[in-house]
């Protein structure tokens, strides 16, 4: 059994047909994240401080694309 098996996935219901990701709460309180065009992909783990460092990451603009 791998650490993404047996959880709750969601996505937002803001995505439209294709090129979405899933999202899931691991038992830990981290985060997995997959693609939805190809589930049977191992997913992404991340662990609940490495989760939380990339929101506050995305919220301050550590992301945002050149103007």
């Amino acid at each position: 059994m791998n650490e993404t098996d047996g959880l709750r996935w969601f996505k937002s219901t803001a995505s439209g047909g294709g090129g979405c990701v899933e999202a899931a709460r691991t038992a830990t309180g981290g985060m997995a994240i997959r693609d939805t065009k190809d589930r049977t992909k191992p997913a992404h783990v991340y662990t609940r401080d490495e989760w939380q460092a990339f929101v506050t990451g995305a919220k301050n603009g550590e992301f945002d694309l050149p103007a």
